[in-house]
């Protein structure tokens, strides 16, 4: 099957509310529509996380993020500091939107957010025209799978599409940095 009909098969399961697993930059994640909540709660389900966690957007740019972030209470002296960090691994909280799905921000008035520069994100992201969920995909407590083999052995059938693709080389998932404080959350 030739690059082109997978992601269309991919973007296919997407917009039928679909959760994926996909590579990127240090393991295997899954992801679905953010704007679809059954396929957010779907997702939730797989990986037996609480939906009051809240969960990460991963983006080809910032404009696909700004339908969920407060870009306006994000701190000028730290726009510098945030963007300089993407492409890349590093996801910022940043405030949401008051329209944002609580499905995505959990219990807290912030949302999760990254540019990647993982290339079959980056496609997927192009394609879908926004974001994507991305969360590692394991159970809950379980360490993240880092091959599409140990994906489809733990999810079977509960994945609606599994992209190949190799991991981004980067050895541990994402920092993950408070964008109004700077304050690190996970190295």
């Amino acid at each position: 099957m030739s690059v082109h009909d997978e992601l269309t098969q991919c973007l296919n399961k997407l917009e039928q509310g679909g959760v994926i697993c996909y590579p990127t930059e240090a393991v295997y994640g899954l992801g679905c529509d953010p704007d679809n909540e059954s396929a957010v709660m779907a997702l939730l389900a797989i990986k037996q996380r609480p939906v009051e966690k809240g969960l990460i957007l991963i983006a080809d740019n910032y404009a696909q993020l700004l339908p969920y972030v407060d870009d306006a209470k994000i701190p000028m002296d730290k726009r510098a500091e945030i963007f300089s960090a993407w492409p890349g691994a590093v996801t910022w909280i940043m405030p949401a939107k008051s329209t944002t799905p609580k499905w995505l921000t959990g219990k807290f008035d912030t949302i999760a957010v990254r540019v990647t520069n993982h290339s079959v994100v980056k496609q997927l992201c192009q394609q879908f025209n926004k974001p994507l969920v991305s969360t590692s995909a394991n159970l809950t407590g379980q360490a993240p799978v880092r091959s599409l083999d140990e994906a489809k052995a733990m999810f079977t059938n509960n994945v609606a599409y599994y992209v190949a693709g190799q991991l981004g080389g980067n050895t541990k998932p994402s920092q993950i940095k408070d964008a109004r404080t700077g304050q690190l959350f996970r190295d």
